[in-house]
C-alpha cells in the first residue's frame, strides 16, 4: 500500500463519514438508478408474507425524538424450536424506548408446514418485552433444544428451550444479566470443552435516553446522530459455559474488554487454521476486530496484521452485518463487512493461515453495493450452481429528501449472483424479486423454509412487516442439506463439513451466527450444481478429529450424528 501526503490525508479524513449513522447521506442519483433497471430475468424471491400468516409488525417507537437505537433495531433468528425437522421463526420486537413497560412482546411462530406459521408466543413464554435488538441461538445447556438468546437495550435475556417450544427465562440465575446497549451475538464453543460459550456486541456505554444527544443532518433536520458523536465506545462481553447452567463473564480476564467498540455485527470460525475458534466483530465506525485465541485462554486483537481491521484504503468504516463462507473454495472461511452508503463492502479472502485479502473491487461489489446503507447480508448458494452467491438488506440511517418510498430511510434490498474467479454480479430486477421491495431493512435470516432444498430469507423491517422470501428460483441445481449432530445431540456448532464428488470438493462451517441482528438455520447447505453422486461427506469436529461418512444421496435432507 502507497504512503500518502499528510496533508492530503487530513483533507480526505475531514470529508468522509464517521460510522453508520454519518448524517451526510445523500439520495441515490438518478445515473445511479438507471444502471439498476430492470430487465427480463426471472425473480429468484417471491414475498410470501400474506400466505405465510406471519403477523409481526416492527415497532422502532420513534415519536419525535431520535433516540438511537430505533433506527438500529429489528432482529429474528429461524432455528426448529421443537425439533421437527423445520424452521420455525423468532422475531425480536423493540416498542418505546423510554414507556418499556408497554412494549409489545417478541413474536414466535411455530412453522406449521407447505410454508404457513402460526403464532405461539403467548403459550411459548419467549414472548420478552424489554427493547429489543438481535437474537442468537445455541443449545446451551446441551439437552438437545436450541435455546435463545435476545439482546436488549439493558439487560439481555436468556430463554432456556425445554423441548416442546416452551420456553423460560433464566437470565439472572445463569449470570447474564449484566445491562448494556448490545447488539449481535454469537455462540460458539471458544475452548473446545464441548459446550456453547457466548460472545455478546456492545454498541454505546452507559447509554439511556437521558443521555441522547441532539443531532441533525445536512438538511439542517433533527436527525439520528453518527456513534462517534457520542464518544462512548463500549467493551464486548464474552462469557464461558460453566456447563451447570451458568456462565462466567471473561470479558477482562480474556482481553476481550480492553479494546472498546461499538460491535454490530460478529462471526465466530477458526480464521488461522490453528484448531481454535477465533472472533471477528465489524464495529461501527472503528477498527474492526479480529481476536485471536492464544493459548492460555486470552485474546489478542489481530485484525491489523491480518489486513481486515480497515479497508485497502486504511479506512474504518462503518462495519454492520458480516457473513463468512469458503467462496473461493480454498477449504477456509472468507468473509464480508457490510458498510453505509458511499463505503464499499469489504470482502476479504483468506489465505489459509488467517492473513487476509481486500478483493471487494476485483470481486465486482465496489459499486453497487456503495448506492445504498446494508445491513443484513448472507453468502449462501440461491440457486444451487455450487457458486456462493450474497444478498444484502437495505436501509439508510439519515433522514432524506428524496427517497424511494414513503419511508425517508427505505431502500430496496440487492441480490448478487456468485461466478467462477470468484465474481459477482447484481440480479435484476433489483433484490431478485419480480418487483423491488423497498423498506428500511435489518435483520436478514437464512434458511430453508420449506425443505425443499433452496435457501429462503426472512427480512426484519424497521416499523413495518417483515419480508418471507420464498426461493422460487427456476431450474435449479441439485442440492444437500446436512445437520450435523455431536455426541451432546446437538449441532455441531464449529464443525466443518466437506463434500468430496470426483475433483469436486466444497466446505462450510456449521454456524447460527452472522448477518446482523440475527440467527440463521444451523444446517449446512450445498449447492451441487449438476453433481448427481457424493462419494463422501468428511465432517472435521471442533476438537480436530475427522469422520467419514462415506456416500451420501444428493437432494435430501440428512442428519449426521457423531
Amino acid at each position: 500500500m502507497s504512503l500518502r501526503n499528510p496533508a492530503f490525508n487530513l483533507i480526505l479524513c475531514s470529508l468522509l463519514i464517521c460510522g453508520c449513522n454519518g448524517n451526510d447521506e445523500k439520495g441515490t442519483s438518478p445515473a445511479t438508478e438507471s444502471a439498476a433497471s430492470d430487465d427480463s430475468s426471472s425473480p429468484w424471491f417471491r414475498d410470501d408474507l400474506d400466505q405465510s400468516k406471519i403477523t409481526f409488525e416492527h415497532v422502532s417507537g420513534h415519536d419525535g425524538t431520535f433516540y438511537i437505537p430505533e433506527i438500529m433495531s429489528g432482529g429474528a433468528a429461524l432455528f426448529d424450536m421443537e425439533g421437527d425437522g423445520d424452521l420455525d421463526v423468532y422475531f425480536v420486537q423493540s416498542g418505546s424506548v423510554t414507556e418499556t413497560a408497554d412494549n409489545p412482546p417478541n413474536q414466535l411462530f411455530e412453522n406449521m408446514g407447505e410454508g404457513r406459521f402460526q403464532d405461539v408466543t403467548e403459550s411459548s413464554g419467549a414472548g420478552d418485552r424489554r427493547y429489543g435488538i438481535a437474537a442468537a441461538t445455541g443449545d446451551y445447556d446441551n439437552d438437545g433444544d436450541v435455546d435463545l438468546l435476545v439482546t436488549n437495550l439493558g439487560r439481555n435475556t436468556l430463554l432456556r428451550n425445554d423441548g416442546s417450544g416452551k420456553f423460560s427465562d433464566v437470565t439472572a440465575g445463569a449470570g447474564l444479566d449484566q445491562e448494556a446497549y448490545s447488539a449481535s451475538a454469537s455462540f460458539f464453543d471458544a475452548d473446545n470443552d464441548g459446550d456453547l460459550d457466548l460472545y455478546v456486541c456492545n454498541y454505546l456505554v452507559n447509554w439511556s435516553p437521558s443521555r441522547e444527544i441532539e443531532c441533525k443532518n445536512t438538511l439542517n433536520q433533527l436527525d439520528y446522530c453518527a456513534p462517534a458523536t457520542y464518544k462512548a465506545p463500549a467493551p464486548d462481553h464474552l462469557y464461558m459455559n460453566m456447563g451447570d447452567g451458568t456462565f462466567q463473564d471473561v470479558s477482562v480476564a480474556s482481553g476481550i474488554a480492553a479494546i472498546p467498540g461499538t460491535g454490530l455485527g460478529v462471526i465466530a470460525a477458526d480464521f488461522t487454521g490453528s484448531g481454535q475458534i477465533d472472533i471477528f466483530v465489524a464495529n461501527d465506525g472503528m477498527a474492526d476486530r479480529l481476536w485471536i485465541r492464544q493459548a492460555d485462554g486470552t485474546y489478542v486483537d489481530n485484525a491489523l496484521l491480518s489486513g481486515c481491521a480497515m479497508d485497502m484504503s486504511g479506512k474504518a468504516k462503518a462495519g454492520m452485518g458480516v457473513s463468512a463462507a469458503d467462496i473461493d473454495g480454498d477449504h477456509d472461511e472468507d468473509f464480508i463487512v457490510c458498510n453505509l452508503w458511499r463505503e464499499t463492502d469489504s470482502l476479504y479472502l483468506n489465505n489459509g493461515s488467517g492473513m487476509f485479502q481486500d478483493a471487494t473491487i476485483r470481486t465486482g461489489l465496489g459499486a453497487t453495493p456503495k448506492t445504498f446503507t446494508r445491513f443484513g447480508l448472507g453468502f449462501a448458494d440461491f440457486n444451487n450452481d455450487g457458486h456462493i452467491d450474497l444478498y444484502e438488506a437495505n436501509g439508510r440511517v439519515a433522514n432524506l429528501a428524496t427517497s424511494h418510498s414513503d419511508d425517508n430511510y427505505a431502500e430496496p434490498n440487492v441480490l448478487f449472483q456468485g461466478q467462477p474467479g470468484p465474481r459477482f454480479t447484481e440480479v435484476l430486477p433489483r433484490g431478485g424479486t419480480s418487483e423491488s421491495l423497498v423498506a428500511t431493512s435489518r435483520a436478514a435470516a437464512f434458511g430453508d423454509i420449506n425443505n425443499d432444498g433452496r435457501m429462503d430469507i426472512i427480512v426484519v423491517n424497521r416499523d413495518g412487516k417483515p419480508h418471507v422470501l420464498r426461493n422460487i428460483v427456476s431450474d435449479p441445481g441439485n442440492w444437500s442439506i446436512l445437520q450435523i449432530i455431536d455426541e451432546h445431540g446437538r449441532d455441531a456448532i464449529g464443525a466443518r463439513v466437506r463434500i468430496v464428488s470426483g475433483d469436486m470438493s466444497i466446505s462450510r462451517q456449521v454456524r447460527t451466527d452472522g448477518s446482523y441482528c440475527a440467527a440463521n438455520d444451523p444446517r449446512v447447505h450445498f449447492g451441487l450444481g449438476e453433481t448427481t453422486e457424493i462419494d463422501d461427506v468428511i465432517v472435521t469436529w471442533p476438537d480436530g478429529t475427522e469422520q467419514s461418512f462415506g456416500p451420501q444421496q444428493t437432494n435430501t435432507i440428512l442428519k449426521l450424528e457423531r
